[in-house]
Formats: structure tokens, sequence, C-alpha cells
């Protein structure tokens, strides 16, 4: 029997909930989700989805695919926000704005476990003891704030273990970004100061700041030391011309600006971050729009997705008036655990703000659209330069990198026509193949992923680039003809005799067809830059590899030392250099290493520096 929706939606009740949209039933397979949504009345809103007699053709996609409708009925439109927010995030459907941004923001970290803290860039929870300042939009915006704070305060934000370690000061000294308390070239009280007066700046306080400087630069011109004096006016100067660039007047709470614009079927979100008056910078959103949506449905969604799982702040200033706007704030002020306003309509300095970022993201939206243009442009010319019947929805480049046989990684990369995918970005650790053979281990990269491919699991390419010649290209082609995968088209990229960008040599498919693009095609500047991503991929991932390897390897092969004392050996000596520059009596100093071990921890590295 076919499901009814208008008359399914016509037996519900006028009461907040969220209803989930399913597709039909697949054998062995539990319905797909094709959409979730929140209503003050379920009634009104699920109705209208099946009475209106025009739609949006992608909307029309979507109710044309409902087999079923389920709904769960909860207390407060609020909670309705909060259970929405929570289901999307868990079950991804096709059809809702797909923010795509699950990462942490960084944050600035004074640490307070010693006389001497430190300032450090920071990403995870904040469990460490010490205090953080954030959160920025950025690490760029982190470490720009850090190189500024070090110009005007000096604090050293080296690591422990160097710091501990240090004989003589480092360069930060010289170039007076750090007062080297390493060495005691500066008291703890006077490293006070700084911090204080560091710490005072990223709370807002800067007039303090500057108002202390000057009294003491009053003193010690009272007291004849100019040298001082001079010093103490030249970095009140510099504190005038960054809190001019970055503090807003008179502000001292938290806020950020939220405005949303759809332009060209485009929809864009920037948000402007302030924190204690301070201006930690922008970030812009680019989400997938599936279905008929305005902005006031983008800046909903996004408030209630991003500010649930990253700190809020006391207000938000928004470009557009919400229908839902008290019950958002209830859901933010109830996630946050304090109070949170929405303003749409701000007045004198914070409209000026919002008009601030209003502007900036007419730009960001002008430069995606540029961007997109450009890739549809390349992709199309792609397609002519291979043959193909339509540009390729989705590549696949694969590369492998090692050193002399050391560590061996293949990578994957994926790129579709608004550019790459990085949450379906692979890498494989290749073992079981003779050191340094590049054609064994393009084929065992691709044999795994791939097997994934002819099962089902994963999605399939229009187009695989294997970063090589005739012979890796040949390994790709059989393991395809193994798993019974016919229809895509393979590629192989060769360096050209120049091993310059732009004089690749292509080798397409079984025959192997020769193609020289040059330097001008825009198919081949494509295809130059996802083979590029691939290689910059593959060479990460080795890297981390190797490092690793050379972590530990030598220290798990000595006996007595567990993961302990491995540790403890590392972060006392800033690594394993610096281990394996120590001497007996200083291996011994480390909490669990007695003479006996030590003396065979210095002979083990002596003997790997006599075979070096």
């Amino acid at each position: 029997m076919s499901f009814d929706a208008l008359a399914f939606a016509r037996t519900l009740k006028h009461v907040p909930g969220v209803y989930r949209m399913l597709g039909a039933e697949v054998l062995g397979a539990e319905r797909e989700v094709l959409y979730i949504g929140k209503a003050k009345s379920l009634k009104k809103r699920v109705e209208s989805y099946f009475a209106r007699p025009q739609m949006h053709p992608r909307l029309h996609l979507m109710v044309s695919l409902v087999c079923h409708i389920e709904v769960i009925v909860t207390r407060t439109e609020s909670e309705a926000l909060l259970l929405e927010c929570q289901l999307i995030k868990s079950l991804k459907p096709r059809f809702n704005i797909d923010l795509r941004d699950d990462k942490s923001y960084p944050f600035i970290w004074l640490t307070n476990t010693d006389k001497y803290p430190r300032l450090a860039f920071y990403r995870g929870n904040k469990q460490q003891p010490g205090k953080f300042f954030g959160p920025f939009p950025s690490s760029w915006a982190v470490k720009e704030t850090l190189v500024t704070l070090q110009k005007l305060f000096q604090i050293r934000n080296c690591e422990d273990s160097v710091f501990s370690n240090r004989t003589r000061p480092c360069l930060q000294y010289q170039i007076k970004r750090c007062t080297a308390p390493c060495v005691a070239l500066v008291t703890p009280s006077e490293y006070s100061v700084q911090v204080n007066q560091a710490e005072q700046f990223l709370t807002g306080k800067s007039a303090q700041v500057i108002d202390d400087i000057g009294k003491n630069m009053e003193t010690a011109a009272g007291e004849l030391n100019f040298e001082l004096a001079a010093k103490l006016r030249d970095q009140i100067s510099a504190l005038r011309r960054v809190t001019a660039n970055h503090f807003i007047a008179g502000e001292r709470g938290d806020l950020d600006a939220v405005a949303v614009a759809i332009e060209q079927g485009v929809a864009g979100i920037i948000v402007l971050f302030f924190r204690n008056g301070l201006n930690l910078g922008s970030r812009s959103f680019f989400p997938k729009l599936p279905t008929e949506a305005t902005p006031e449905d983008v800046l909903s969604t996004f408030l209630m997705q991003f500010y649930t799982e990253h700190p809020t702040p006391d207000e938000l200033l928004i470009s557009h008036p919400l229908e839902d706007c008290e019950a958002i704030e209830q859901a933010l002020s109830e996630t946050a655990q304090h109070k949170v306003k929405l303003v749409s309509a701000p007045r004198g300095d914070r409209a000026k703000l919002l008009d601030m970022a209003k502007r900036t993201l007419v730009s960001s939206i002008t430069s995606e659209l540029a961007k997109k243009s450009s890739v549809q442009k390349r992709s199309e010319a792609l397609a002519l330069l291979l043959g193909l019947a339509a540009p390729p929805a989705r590549i696949e480049c694969f590369d492998i990198s090692h050193t002399m046989g050391e560590a061996t990684v293949a990578s994957c990369v994926v790129f579709n026509q608004e550019g790459p995918v990085k949450s379906d970005y692979r890498k494989f650790n290749i073992s079981g193949i003779e050191p340094g053979d590049d054609y064994a281990a393009m084929r065992q990269a691709l044999t795994r992923r791939y097997q994934k491919i002819a099962a089902g699991a994963e999605k399939k390419p229009d187009l695989l680039l294997i970063d090589g010649g005739k012979g890796q290209l040949t390994q790709a082609l059989d393991v395809l003809d193994e798993l019974g995968i016919s229809d895509i088209c393979v590629v192989g990229v060769a360096k050209g005799s120049a091993r310059k960008s732009g004089f690749e040599t292509l080798f397409i498919g079984r025959e192997m067809r020769e193609l020289w693009p040059g330097p001008d095609a825009l198919g081949g500047h494509l295809i130059q830059q996802v083979r590029d991503e691939a290689h910059r991929f593959a060479i990460a991932g080795h890297r981390a590899a190797r490092a690793k390897t050379r972590q530990v390897s030598v220290l798990e092969e000595i006996e007595g030392i567990g993961p302990t004392k491995r540790r403890a050996l590392l972060k006392a000596f800033g690594g394993l250099r610096g281990v394996s520059g120590a001497g007996v009596e200083e291996l011994q100093t480390v909490s669990g290493i007695e003479r006996n071990l030590a003396e065979r921890i210095y002979a083990v590295f002596r003997k790997n520096k006599a075979v070096a």
C-alpha cells in the first residue's frame, strides 16, 4: 500500500516536535532518512509540504521520495530545536543543509604550572591546567596573535622540555620576543608583570595596561633611567597601534556577528569573532543547499548546528530576523549554560560590526562563485581532453611515498566538481612488500581501496588518476580487471623529461594512448592540481609514519624500557635527538632510569652513531 503523506499529516496535532521523512524500504537495510525538521506545530508544518500546488524542483524531488514519516513530540519548541540538531549531526540526511564543520577551534593557552608560564597554541578539550583565550576562527589567527603578544610582552612559547634544558638564550631573545627566563635573565617577579599584562590585554583591558606602563615610564624617567623609559615608551606606542587595529571602542563583552546571503544558488555564512572587545578574525562557510532554502532557514540551521558544538558568546548579531528567535535563544542558553541574546537590528557601533560582516560576506561569495566557475570550466576541459562523455563527477588519484623503501605510504585523494572532498581522503600503510617496490605498493593500495568499491561499500569514481607511468598504470588496470570493475577511465600521469608541472605525459586506458596537454591546457591544470594534492597527502603520511617509527623504534629495542620510561625520556630531553646526545649521568636524572639501564641506553646510541 502506498503511503498517503497528506492524510498522515492531517492526523497530527498542533504540538511542537521533530519529524523525519524516510525513503523506501530496501531489503536488508533501514529506510534512508531524507530530511529532519522541527516545528512549533507538527500538523501545520508537515502538512505544508504536501499541500503546495507548486514547489522548487529539489523540494519536489524530496517529497516524491517520501515513503514514511516519523514524528517525536517534545515539550517545547527549544527542545525540538536541540533534538533536530542532534539527529541531523548523527544521521546526516541527504536533504538537510550540510555545514561540514566538525573540527574544534583553537585557543591561546596560558600555563600556570611553574614560575615562568608560557603562551601557546592549543586545540582540544580544555582539561589542561591554565587559562584559555578564544576560540579563534583559524590556526593562522592564533599564530598571528601569539606573535603580537611576543612582540609586546616577550612571553616564552617554548616547550617545557626545551626550556628546562637551555644553557644560553635562543633566537627569540636575540630578536626581542622573549626575556630569556630559561637562563634567568629575568627575575620571576619581573616576568610575572609581563604575564599579567599579557593576560589583561587578552581580556580587553588594554587601556589599563597602557596606563600601568605609562606610570612605570614616568617613574623610570624621574629616576633618570632614560633607557628603560624609552623602552616603555616604544611599548606603549606598539600597544596603541595594536589596540587601534584589533579592539572595538567601548566594547568589553563577547559577541559574534553572523551574516548570511544566498547568490546564484550558493549560500554563504560569515562569522566575525569578538572576545573581550578583541577582534579575533572571521570564518566563512559555504554549506550545501539540497532543498529550497531561504537565508532565514540557513541562518537558523547554522546557529543551532554551530553553537551547540562551539563556545557561544553572550550576544549574537544576526543579519536576518528569525521567526523562531526566542526558541533558538532558549536552546542556545541551555547548551551554553548562560544567557544568549540574538540581535537582528543592532544600533551604533554594533550596527557597523554587522555591516562589516555583510560586506565581507559579499566579497567571499563573489570569490566562491568565481572558484566554482573555474572548477566547472576545468572539469569540462578535462572531459574534452580525455574524450569523456561528460565532465567527471568524482576523481580519485593515488600516489606512493617512501624514503629508500622505509615507511611506505599510499595516498588516495578525491575531488568532485566543487574541489577536494577531504572527508573521503584515505592513507594506506603498505607492508609485506619488497622495500622500494612502487608497483607492489600501488597494487596493494588499489586492491584495498577497490575491493570496497566492488562490494558497494564506497562510491565509484568516474576518473582514476595514477601518479606514474606505464608500469603503475598496468598495476591499476590489472587490479580493476581482477575485481570486475570496467567502467572507470584510468589515466597514468608521468612526469615529463624536464620534471616540471605542465609538461606531464598522460597514458590513457589499456591502449596507453599518450597525450601531452602542455602548460596552457585547462584540463591539464585540473590533473596537476589533483596529482599535486595526492603527492602532498602521501608525503605528509609518509613523514608522520617515518617520524613515529624513528621516535620509538630505538628505545623499544632496549630491554627494561617500557612506554612510561620511554615517554619520560623523550619529555625530559625534548625528543630522541636529545636522548641520543645525553651522557650516562644525565640519563640517570630521569625518574626510573638507574645506572645499569642508563649505560645500556648510552651504549645503544653510541653503537648506532658508529654504524651511521
